[in-house]
C-alpha cells in the first residue's frame, strides 16, 4: 500500500494546546472511520506553522478526500517512493 507525506500550513500549529491537538486527532479519526480501513494515519509532526502527516492509502485521491471531509488544509501530498536511514549506508 502506498505511503504519503502530507504538508499542511497551519499558522501557529506549534502553539496548539494539548486539548486542541486532541480535538483535531478525534476529528481526523472520525473521518478515517467513515472512509474505511484502506486509509490509515500513521503519525504527524507539528512544527511552528506546519504539520507533516504520514498516511497509508491506496490513492492520493483518498488522502485528499480525508482532508476535505475533515476540513484540514493541504499544501501538498507526496507519495513516498523509498526510505533511507543511517543503516542504508552500512
Amino acid at each position: 500500500m502506498p505511503k504519503y507525506i502530507i504538508e499542511r500550513t497551519i499558522p501557529g500549529a506549534g502553539q496548539l494546546s494539548g486539548a486542541e491537538l486532541h480535538a483535531i486527532s478525534q476529528r481526523s479519526c472520525g473521518v478515517l472511520r467513515e472512509l474505511g480501513p484502506t486509509i490509515q494515519w500513521i503519525e504527524s509532526y507539528v512544527t511552528d506553522d506546519k504539520v507533516y502527516c504520514v498516511y497509508i492509502a491506496p490513492s492520493e485521491d483518498l488522502v485528499r478526500r480525508h482532508a476535505e471531509q475533515g476540513e484540514f488544509p493541504v499544501d501538498s501530498v507526496r507519495r513516498v517512493v523509498s526510505r533511507i536511514d543511517p543503516t542504508t549506508g552500512e
